[in-house]
């Protein structure tokens, strides 16, 4: 078969019998290839969108975190301060306890000195009565 002396320069006819500059097969590729990058530009576009939908679920999942953590936090150092207040409590209980028992102590004291006088002024009165 002879060479087309068009093609063999570069010209070709397509379908609709134009005269084109590129061969029909590179043509049909070319218009495959920009088809297939329209639709990688598309499924691109919404890989963004899924991800960007991704990246927004996961900082509100962060931020809920960091809040449940400060509350965490919180209640600790609460729970912590209010095992200080007790024990705190529970010393100025004992120093009161320490407090009473010296107090005790001394009306004890106070009470066998006073039963001393007094069972002395009643034996006193009592010799007093007799020698009357």
């Amino acid at each position: 078969m002879a060479k087309d002396p068009l093609a063999e320069a570069g010209f070709y006819f397509d379908e609709l019998n134009k005269l084109r500059a590129l061969d029909p097969d590179v043509s049909q590729k070319t218009s495959e290839l920009k088809e297939e990058c329209k639709e990688f530009v598309d499924k691109i576009g919404q890989f963004q969108k899924i991800v960007g939908g991704l990246i927004e679920l996961v900082d509100e999942l962060a931020k809920e975190a960091e809040t449940e953590k400060m509350k965490a936090i919180g209640a600790r150092n609460l729970l912590k301060s209010v095992a200080k207040q007790r024990e705190a409590q529970q010393q100025q209980l004992q120093a009161l306890i320490a407090e009473k028992k010296m107090q005790l102590e001394r009306y004890r004291i106070e009470y066998e000195a006073l039963s001393k006088v007094e069972s002395e002024q009643n034996e006193f009165i009592d010799q007093f009565i007799l020698q009357k």
